[in-house]
């Protein structure tokens, strides 16, 4: 990338169980340069999340704080929960002219196209929806009911591919994550 040349802020969205986060994780080992927005939750941590370095840990009212003030670039309600992207880091790193990644679900990325229409949107494919169906009941960290309603929402997801600007299938971490890499113009 040119020296002048602002990166563009990339999106990557996805159903739920895809492997987003694995994805992002192996990239930033190989690029730690690549920022990812943490987001702002409402959702109690599982075990080993921390705040600050996986989510901002608010409270409802925190939350409806942010959305009022609009300090959020987007924000959604998956599964129960609120989520939403502080706007100020996102906009302070990319002046910066460092390559922004934020890992977000589908309503997050509508909004980021709506505010952000330059944004490059990625949209992470499961090999199979047999492959994603194990992926989500494998964690066991939910109820059925919430498993049930994921799988629900990945329907929805996975029909909106054709938004996107791009489509990755997750068949391998390591070659996803050097796609995304490729894309963002980093490697």
């Amino acid at each position: 990338m040119p020296p002048d040349a602002r990166p563009r802020l990339t999106v990557l969205s996805g159903p739920s169980g895809v492997g987003k986060s694995t994805v992002v994780a192996h990239m930033r080992k190989e690029h730690p340069d690549v920022w990812l927005s943490v987001s702002a939750t409402t959702r109690k941590p599982r075990p080993g999340e921390q705040h600050g370095v996986h989510y901002f840990f608010v409270t409802d009212d925190e939350m409806d704080k942010l959305i009022a003030n609009g300090e959020l670039l987007e924000w959604a309600e998956f599964a129960g929960n609120r989520y939403g992207t502080p706007r100020a880091a996102v906009i302070e790193r990319l002046e910066k002219g460092e390559p922004v990644l934020l890992e977000i679900d589908l309503q997050g990325a509508r909004q980021v196209r709506e505010s952000m229409p330059d944004a490059q949107l990625v949209f992470l494919a499961p090999p199979s929806w047999e492959e994603l169906v194990r992926r989500l009941t494998g964690r066991g960290t939910e109820s059925p009911e919430v498993i049930e309603r994921r799988l629900e929402a990945a329907r929805t997801e996975l029909a909106a591919e054709p938004e996107f600007d791009e489509t990755l299938v997750n068949t391998s971490v390591k070659d996803v994550a050097r796609e995304l890499l490729a894309l963002m113009d980093v490697v």
